[in-house]
């Protein structure tokens, strides 16, 4: 028999990212190999995101496609798994659902094996697995950027999210595992970690003997900074998504050690202190901007992203603008807004009716994109003329002109001798495009910006890098 061929759809973020690199190594384990073409694959995977209904929606244009599929394929296997099934708990959803033959939360996927084997034992080559999903090491696509998952499940119950009823309760990996995953990559050539975690600075150690015993940090998230700090060859380290409640001044502390970006992404939802509540959030606007404050003042240069909700249930127009006012204090360089949707199974579906009008939330919506856009620009500024580290993450060839059209020779060639285009994030997660040939994918390199737009800095690689 051929050798079987999965076909993988990731939906979501970053951890979700993790998670399918464990589906890799899960399926490669087994005898499978990866495989584009969704056609030729014997098992179709979707890892799914639930917090919001457009992602939902997309699963099911998903399974609508490959129903037509598995009418001329009826062996096809498709399976559904993420953070959809995890929030499933009446099964209502999974109904809605009969061209998935699997269907099953994240946790459950060293089941995978077994259950492909039931319908199709042609298609597996046994292999135990064990029983907790994150002991599988990923499988990764490439070594230069490394997404390392410290924290599974959530216990703060933000009445929006549906993360606690998609993931469980919160869990800790212990440090002997993550920094068993940390060295592997440095081995591998990995420049860049990012840890993941629902609310990641809470993170509690369960073996906090790992640590070592010069470690300066009682604080067990600071703590775990500084150990991948002296990791040889790690020179960028990230972590998301931090809780404000636990931004202690360890935390910030670590946040100065030599590998970490000068970035954080910190979550404030809302700037009324009602809405906060409503939300269950547990902090206020004001202790929001103090974490702010005492960030800038230990670095006061770091670029603070955020995410906001606009439209809860029962904001106003006026709290609404206590939001932007927020927006205006913090300045923060990048704010990922979304306009409330109802998710069911969350608190705020049970509790609270979705009464802003949906063009009240476009206004607000774009309102605060005004505002974003407008300080980014400003603050962006400020690097015109300054040299910034960069790991290039993805090369653009350069397109034919006319010009080049009329040279003589062959055109392929004499698009060959240009450089094309880089582009990768500063240690500000700034997005930034320097003339730059694709040997330089993967590397750090400086570039001396020239130009500052909104979202993207443009420069010249310099000439010392």
């Amino acid at each position: 028999m051929a050798t079987p061929k999965y076909h993988l759809i990731t939906l979501g973020c970053q951890m979700n990212k993790n998670d399918s690199e464990r589906m890799d190594a899960i399926l490669a384990g087994v005898g499978f190999v990866s495989t584009d073409v969704r056609e030729e694959a014997d098992l179709i995977l979707i890892n799914t995101c639930s917090v919001r209904q457009s992602a939902e929606d997309r699963v099911f244009g998903f399974l609508k496609e490959f129903a037509a599929l598995k009418e001329t394929r009826p062996e096809l296997i498709v399976g559904v798994t993420g953070c959809l099934p995890g929030r499933d708990r009446d099964g209502a959803i999974r109904k809605k659902m009969q061209t998935a033959d699997l269907y099953f939360p994240t946790a459950d996927v060293v089941q995978l094996p077994r259950w492909i084997a039931e319908i199709r034992p042609e298609l597996v080559n046994g292999s135990d697995i064990g029983e907790d999903y994150l002991k599988v090491i990923p499988e990764r696509r490439t070594f230069r950027q490394g997404f390392v998952t410290i924290q599974t499940g959530c216990n703060k119950f933000c009445t929006y999210c549906v993360v606690p009823f998609a993931r469980g309760l919160e869990k800790n990996r212990p440090v002997a595992d993550i920094m068993g995953e940390v060295r592997d990559l440095a081995a591998h050539g990995c420049a860049e970690v990012t840890l993941l975690g629902q609310t990641v600075n809470s993170f509690r150690a369960t073996d906090p003997s790992q640590f070592s015993s010069g470690n300066p940090y009682a604080d067990h998230f600071a703590a775990l900074l500084w150990e991948v700090n002296q990791v040889k060859g790690i020179t960028r380290l990230h972590f998301t998504a931090p809780h404000p409640l636990h931004m202690t001044d360890e935390v910030i502390d670590a946040m100065t050690l030599p590998a970490h970006l000068n970035y954080i992404h910190l979550p404030v939802q809302a700037g009324d202190d009602e809405v906060l509540r409503r939300m269950n959030r547990r902090h206020t606007a004001a202790q929001f901007l103090d974490v702010v404050d005492r960030l800038r003042a230990r670095i006061p240069d770091i670029a603070i992203g955020t995410d906001i909700i606009v439209g809860f249930c029962g904001e106003t127009r006026g709290q609404y603008l206590k939001t932007a006012e927020l927006y205006e204090r913090a300045r923060f360089d990048i704010s990922y807004t979304a306009r409330y949707s109802t998710r069911s199974g969350t608190a705020a579906a049970r509790a609270f009716k979705d009464d802003v009008d949906r063009d009240e939330k476009k206004w607000r919506w774009r309102h605060l994109q005004e505002i974003q856009e407008r300080i980014v620009y400003e603050k962006n500024q400020a690097y015109v003329g300054k040299t910034v580290s960069v790991l290039v993450e993805r090369h653009e060839s350069p397109a034919p002109t006319d010009e080049m059209l009329a040279m003589p020779g062959n055109i392929i060639e004499n698009l060959a001798r240009l450089p094309g285009t880089c582009l990768g994030n500063s240690r500000e997660m700034k997005l930034v495009r320097f003339p730059g040939g694709k040997e330089l994918v993967g590397q750090v390199v400086d570039v001396k910006i020239e130009k500052a737009e909104k979202w993207i800095l443009d420069g010249q690689k310099s000439s010392l890098s």
